[in-house]
């Protein structure tokens, strides 16, 4: 019996040398994939008060924050969709589209039958404790949000061609949860997916 419990230890502290290491990045999966497919419908039918055919040069200069790479990639295969020429600079272009962002990013929203979650101070010194949500039903939104607009001029003489009204798109996953414990709907955004569908009958 003792020979077994030994073995039995020996084989535990084996096993629990194992362990893997995990890095991450300022944004979960989730969260990107709500940015990509916001930036993805807001470019969806774009086009340019410019005949198809004409070669633009995209000016990225004013466009940054997290995520613009990919909605820059996104806003030129529109603009290849669409029939335009991707122009490599500006001394080559028929026309600059200059890119600014009204927003890339994400909005989240909660909405509580019962208390949420408060801080509660505790005396004079502001000492807070903090108290968990105690509800009968919650639900959370998460929705990734785009909006981009822009202008035109000729890059030779500078004169204005037209301007880009603002490209809106959004995406958003929605869950609920009933007695702080049964959990459904849209958990988290799936890689290819662009319709998170019903959030009532997604478990």
């Amino acid at each position: 019996m003792l020979r077994l419990i030994v073995s039995g230890m020996a084989v535990a502290a084996l096993a629990g040398c194992a362990s893997t290491t995990e890095s991450y990045t300022s944004r979960t999966a989730t969260e990107q994939l709500l940015i990509a497919r916001a930036a993805d419908r807001a470019v969806e039918g774009l086009t340019l008060p410019v005949p198809p055919g004409s070669r633009v040069f995209v000016d990225q200069t004013y466009f940054q924050g997290d995520g613009s790479a990919y909605a820059i990639s996104a806003i030129r295969g529109a603009l290849s969709d669409a029939g335009y020429l991707l122009s490599p600079d500006k001394a080559t272009a028929d026309a600059v589209f200059e890119l600014r962002i009204g927003a890339l990013s994400l909005e989240q929203m909660r909405r509580v039958v019962g208390l949420p979650p408060m801080a509660v101070p505790i005396n004079e010194n502001l000492n807070v404790v903090s108290l968990p949500e105690l509800s009968i039903y919650s639900r959370r939104d998460r929705v990734g949000i785009a909006e981009f607009s822009g202008f035109l001029y000729d890059g030779r003489t500078g004169a204005p061609l037209g301007a880009i009204a603002p490209l809106i798109g959004d995406y958003r996953i929605r869950s609920h949860k009933l007695l702080m414990m049964l959990s459904w709907g849209q958990q988290q955004a799936m890689p290819g997916e662009r319709d998170p569908g019903d959030s009532w009958k997604e478990f």
